[in-house]
């Protein structure tokens, strides 16, 4: 009895042996099998038995979801629409059983298969500007990114959720928030753990954002798991959040604030509410783009007894951002090297590896000595962030140097203005 995808099978290979679900395989060579236990294992055709246990046990779709056409999503006048937007990542990725890799080949239709449970709270049109992982990422698809979510808003979107591999998805928010000024929510989402895993979070996490982006709020934000639990998704500003974990569900957080607001998860109930009201509400802003970006700009970290010619490199470069010490320090065989970059006309900002607080380069000699070389305070903006806002005021701003000082879109928290 030749086996389909649905039926239960048990395989038998090199002494293994493994019962579940037969699933959809991305290629011919390899037999796909969902277990009891949630995750899914590849077989090599070849060197496997396989029994039928029961004929169609599950209904299964081309994507490989359980619930076969029940993912249909049809237009409803009665709801807001939404536009999926996809880079890649593991939301949108599946694994290939060649090799055991999560690879990124899902497009935006195919999330729309893969999460049904987005069915009846939006209307959707889906939208590939990018199909990678977020290590390859790009300014280049910054610059395509904010395009693609300028056209979904004048064409009518009621929000945009864009669909991200987590490693850089703060620095693709936080180019986002300075390169548009939105009347809608744009929201970034992704997951942690990929769709075959029994721990996945990619259902919750799109639709929270989904929710999130009919919101009334206007920014660019990202919604991911804010506890380990399925229980809420927090708001975090996109210029503001940071992955502090490598594999948590709950990896995003707001440094130096608290979450704009949460998305409480309910199968029938899901609920958006902000901490505080949001700097702009939906409508209070005119739809604008300004999607230059200088790519010249380095973000370098500073650690005791680096070589001053180990920042040899940066000669020559439009913005330099450095990650220094505590409230904004370098050692002082350093200075030099900073205050030649100044001098050759590199725009030079200092933010603090510190996770909380801003910079003052007031306090200590070494801090004074640093602003007499030229050296910019970037506040207690974040140092990816404040690498991204470099390379957009070196594009954009008529001072540069003024702007990685003032507050652009979220970025410096109110505590950091400048004491007095």
């Amino acid at each position: 009895m030749t086996p389909s995808p649905g039926d239960r099978v048990r395989v038998e290979r090199s002494g293994v042996t493994d019962e579940g679900v037969l699933m959809p395989s991305s290629d011919e060579a390899h037999l796909v099998v969902k277990l009891e236990g949630g995750y899914n294992v590849g077989v090599d055709r070849e060197e496997a038995t396989v029994e039928v246990l029961e004929r169609g046990a599950h209904d299964v779709d081309e994507a490989g979801e359980e619930g076969g056409d029940g993912s249909e999503i049809e237009f409803d006048e009665d709801l807001p629409t939404v536009a999926l937007i996809s880079t890649g990542g593991t939301i949108a990725s599946t694994v290939d059983y060649r090799t055991g890799a999560v690879t990124a080949q899902f497009d935006a239709e195919d999330v729309l298969r893969a999460v049904p449970d987005l069915a009846g709270r939006a209307n959707y049109r889906g939208r590939v500007v990018a199909n990678m992982l977020s290590e390859n990422m790009e300014p280049s698809v910054w610059v395509d990114l904010a395009a693609a979510v300028a056209d979904e808003i004048e064409r009518g979107a009621d929000g945009v959720v864009v669909m991200h591999g987590t490693d850089t998805m703060q620095f693709s928010a936080s180019a986002l928030s300075f390169m548009l000024d939105t009347p809608v929510p744009v929201v970034f989402t992704g997951s942690q753990r990929s769709a075959d895993r029994p721990s996945s979070d990619n259902v919750m996490n799109a639709v929270c954002a989904v929710e999130a982006a009919k919101a009334d709020c206007a920014e660019v934000m990202v919604c991911m798991h804010g506890s380990p639990s399925d229980d809420y998704c927090a708001l975090h500003r996109g210029t503001r959040v940071r992955k502090n974990h490598t594999s948590r569900r709950d990896a995003f957080e707001t440094v130096g604030a608290e979450p704009l607001g949460r998305v409480d998860y309910g199968v029938d109930d899901t609920a958006v509410s902000f901490a505080d009201k949001p700097r702009r509400s939906r409508g209070d802003a005119d739809l604008a783009v300004a999607a230059d970006l200088n790519e010249d700009v380095e973000l370098v970290k500073f650690t005791p007894g680096m070589d001053p010619a180990a920042w040899d490199y940066l000669d020559g470069a439009d913005g330099v951002v450095i990650e220094g010490t505590g409230l904004g320090h370098v050692h002082t065989d350093l200075i030099p090297r900073v205050e030649s970059l100044v001098d050759a006309g590199t725009t030079v900002a200092m933010t603090s590896q510190c996770i909380e607080g801003r910079v003052c380069d007031r306090v200590y000699d070494t801090g004074r000595d640093l602003l007499d070389a030229g050296v910019v305070e970037a506040g207690d903006t974040l140092p990816g962030t404040a690498k991204v806002k470099l390379m957009w005021a070196l594009a954009n701003a008529d001072d540069p140097a003024d702007a990685m000082g003032r507050d652009l879109a979220g970025e410096l928290t109110e505590e950091s203005r400048p004491w007095t």
